[in-house]
Order: structure tokens, then C-alpha cells, then sequence
């Protein structure tokens, strides 16, 4: 039985997961998740360190034996880039994404590989989804030094690390209960870089690290009619570095709960509360819009609104982004009555609405007793709100389970 589970359920298989089973369930979580795809880095990187770990026969066994406690102490996870990962995994055509997936026909993707994106979330309300706005985004990111053109010193003040030969990485063997284990691990001397500069050669202006920060801002234009969690990306703003391509900056929409309407698409809900006159007898009201408009709603009279019914009116709603129309915006009936009534009125009320229910008839052997209806205290009320639930439940709606935060 294996000690936990959780890259498992990253990728959606059991724990006896065979490894066409764990190279399938990749593919299809790595494709809506990989960033070039609009997808969380974050999410694309836990991924592919999963499947790293358990497609390694070697690293699978020492998980489900000991976890990922066991994995740390082994240097068997972490430590390596989600991008390269998916690269050497399958960049090929030999890959579950074959013909090479993102990274073209070959084995190793061609040329300098493409940065990380930098994702931004931005919070948007309703009215400017509808109306569309203009913001400016201030970022601060990494740039080529323009003193050394990227190189951290003087020409020819870079060298190769003699510790990794240029690599980055050391191989070191461990001993891992009875089992010795060769891992990779960053190289010391050199900080996974590769390189090392003499201190005395390297450039004044980065001190070395090739890149310096400099503080960018965008114009971010936000269409009339977007929805949350659509993108609006800045091609090769994000970070840059030696030998690599920027990533994008990827701004995420967020939409704002509103306190008055609430969206289906590019339809508009809203519920309005009218009086009992204007439900029975007709009479106006008005919806103030996402913009500087105000609907002026008629009822005609002779039509009657119940408590709860539902209207539309056509073409109010939120605009779409590809067409140059409109959806609907629909108007839930809420119908107020009034806290109480003249006792002199109602003679007229009688006239104008339907005769009453007559009263119930019983046989004689019957006993009608008068009783009179008071308001409940907060007490009763709570149990008389708990007992329709309950009734609710019988009736075939099924148990209600209210989940409680620890």
C-alpha cells in the first residue's frame, strides 16, 4: 500500500497506474494547463514534476514507500524547470503528444527555449465588462544588461565551469536505505549557471547577472462584453535572459460580483421589488443600467404580477465581443405587501378582486374550535425554519449536508 497520494491525484490516476495510463492522463491535464495554451504555470509545473517522479520506476517505488519525505531526502524532486521537464519528456516525436507537440519535429526543441510567462490577475467590474476601459499595468522585470549586452563581464571574462563543464548540474551518488541512488543535483561552484566570472571582470552595471530590472508599463485594453477568466496577452514582455525567448505577460480578467445584477453569458439577471398596487393595478418602475442609462419599465394596467415572475427585455443585456449585438436582460419579480391594511378599505378590495375561498365544510361530528395567529418568537421561528427543511428532505430532495470549515 502506498504512503500517500497525492501526485496520483494530480493526475487523475490510481495508485497501480500503468505507464501508459500515467502518460495518457499527462497529455491530456499538461495540454489545458501548459502556458503557452493559456493555462496556469503553476498548475502545468506541479504536473509535470508528478509525471517526473512517477514515470522514473526508481523515484515512483521510493514515493510510494516513504512519500515525498522520502523523494526530499533523496534529491529526488523539485529542483528542475517544469519547461525543460515537458521538453525532455516529450519533446519528440516519441512522445504521447507526437510529431513533436509544442516544440516542433525533433527530439530537443530547436533554438533558444521560450521563457516563463508572468501571469497577472486583474479585477474588472460589471460595468466596465460592459462599457470596456483602458487601465495601465506597472511591472517590474528583468532585462538584458545594455552595459555588457548580456554577457555579466568583459569579453572573454566568462568561463566555463569546470565543476559541472557547463552543465549546471552534478551527478553525486546516495545511499538510500540498502539501495545506493545517482541523482542530480545544482552545481555548487557555479549556482546551476553553467558559467563563473572572475569578480574583478564582471560588469559593473549587473554585477554579473547579465540581466538588470527595469520597470515596464502596459496598456491593457479591455473589450466591451469580456468575460472572467479570458486573457489578454503582451508577446515576449515577460522576463528576459541570455540565449532565451521572453515569455508573454498573460493578463487574467477577473469579474467582480455585482450587487445588483448577476450574469448568464451575455445575459443580464436582476430582480426588482415592486409594491402591490403597481403588481395589481399597473404603474411604472426603473432599472439604472450598467452605464449612464436608466430603463423606464411600464405595466400596463390589467396585468397582473406575480410574486416571482420572471420578464425579459430584449437586446439589454451585456454586449459580445464578436458580434455587434446584445444579449437579454431578464427581471425577476419580487412583489412587497404591504405590513397591513385599513379595515375600511376592504369593502373596496372585494369589489375589485376574485370572491374569497369559501370555507371548508365538516361533517357535524367535527369540533371547530377558534384559534388566533400570532407571530412566532426567534426561537419558534428557527424551529419552525428547521422543520421545513426537514419536510423539504422527505419530499425527495435528499439529505442536507452543510459542511463545516475546520
Amino acid at each position: 500500500m502506498v504512503k500517500e497520494t497525492k501526485l496520483y491525484d494530480l493526475l487523475g490516476v490510481s495508485p497501480d497506474a500503468s505507464e501508459s495510463e500515467l502518460k495518457k492522463a499527462y497529455r491530456q491535464k499538461a495540454l489545458r494547463a501548459h502556458p503557452d495554451k493559456g493555462g496556469d504555470p503553476e498548475i502545468f509545473k506541479d504536473l509535470t514534476q508528478a509525471y517526473e517522479v512517477l514515470s522514473d520506476p526508481q523515484k515512483r517505488g521510493i514515493y510510494d514507500r516513504f512519500g515525498e519525505a522520502g523523494l526530499s531526502e533523496s534529491g529526488g524532486a523539485g529542483g528542475v524547470d517544469a519547461q525543460d521537464l515537458f521538453s525532455q519528456l516529450f519533446g519528440g516525436g516519441g512522445g504521447p503528444f507526437g510529431g513533436g507537440g509544442f516544440f516542433g519535429g525533433g527530439g530537443r526543441p530547436s533554438g533558444p527555449r521560450k521563457g516563463k510567462d508572468l501571469v497577472h490577475r486583474i479585477h474588472v467590474s460589471l460595468e466596465e465588462l460592459y462599457k470596456g476601459k483602458t487601465s495601465k499595468l506597472s511591472l517590474n522585470k528583468h532585462i538584458i544588461c545594455p552595459k555588457c549586452n548580456g554577457k555579466g563581464g568583459k569579453e572573454g571574462a566568462v568561463k566555463t565551469c569546470p565543476g559541472c563543464r557547463g552543465q549546471g548540474i552534478k551527478i553525486v551518488i546516495r545511499q538510500l536505505g540498502p539501495m545506493m541512488q545517482q541523482i542530480q543535483q545544482q552545481c555548487p561552484d557555479c549556482d546551476g549557471t553553467g558559467e563563473i566570472i572572475n569578480p574583478k571582470d564582471r560588469c559593473k552595471q549587473c554585477n554579473g547577472k547579465k540581466t538588470i530590472s527595469e520597470k515596464k508599463v502596459l496598456e491593457v485594453h479591455i473589450d466591451k462584453g469580456m468575460k472572467g477568466g479570458e486573457t489578454i496577452n503582451f508577446a515576449g514582455e515577460s522576463d528576459q535572459a541570455p540565449d532565451m525567448i521572453p515569455g508573454d505577460v498573460v493578463i487574467v480578467i477577473e469579474e467582480k460580483k455585482h450587487d445588483r445584477f448577476t450574469r448568464k453569458g451575455n445575459d443580464l439577471v436582476i430582480e426588482i421589488e415592486i409594491d402591490l398596487l403597481t403588481a395589481l393595478g399597473g404603474g411604472q418602475f426603473a432599472i439604472p443600467h450598467l452605464d449612464e442609462r436608466a430603463l423606464m419599465v411600464t405595466i400596463v394596467p390589467g396585468e397582473v404580477i406575480k410574486d416571482g415572475a420572471v420578464k425579459v427585455i430584449h437586446g439589454q443585456g451585456m454586449p459580445s465581443r464578436r458580434h455587434h449585438d446584445f444579449g437579454d436582460l431578464y427581471v425577476r419579480m419580487k412583489v412587497k405587501f404591504p405590513e397591513s391594511i385599513d379595515p375600511a378599505v376592504i369593502p373596496l378590495l372585494e369589489k375589485a378582486l376574485p370572491a374569497r375561498k369559501a370555507t371548508e365544510k365538516f361533517p357535524k361530528n367535527i369540533h371547530l374550535e377558534e384559534v388566533v395567529l400570532a407571530e412566532p418568537d426567534a426561537r419558534q421561528q428557527r424551529a419552525a425554519n428547521d422543520e421545513m427543511e426537514v419536510d423539504e428532505d422527505e419530499d425527495g430532495a435528499g439529505p442536507r449536508v452543510q459542511c463545516q470549515n475546520q
